[in-house]
């Protein structure tokens, strides 16, 4: 019974979090001008919080130095830039980065 009721409050507060922007910014009333702004700004200012964290714990005393995620976050920039598909390039900066530390590959050379 208890697992019904929880799985009920998560439907209705996500039904309310995806419809009321909705219901509180129609036609009639729409959205102030700041709103609009974080739209356009947060998204990249979280891509960028996102690569600080990703590169905070590299080593760069031991090897490969850091060059596992080096390579996968110049792949993932350089596909990017060239087809423009986010998934295109998540799905093989993702596979080249568990490519490279799984195998250790990298670390062969820096001995």
């Amino acid at each position: 019974m208890d697992s019904i009721l929880i799985v009920l409050i998560i439907i209705i507060a996500t039904i309310l979090t995806r419809s009321l922007p909705f219901i509180i910014f129609n036609p009639k009333r729409p959205a102030p001008k700041f709103l609009l702004y974080l739209g356009k700004v947060l998204p990249m200012a979280v891509v960028g919080m996102l690569i600080v964290y990703c590169l905070k714990a590299i080593d760069l005393s031991h090897s490969p130095f850091g060059f596992n995620e080096i390579i996968a976050l110049l792949c993932v920039v350089f596909l990017q830039c060239v087809f423009k598909m986010s998934i295109l390039s998540i799905v093989v900066g993702t596979i080249l980065y568990m490519f490279l530390v799984q195998t250790d590959w990298l670390s062969k050379f820096f001995f």
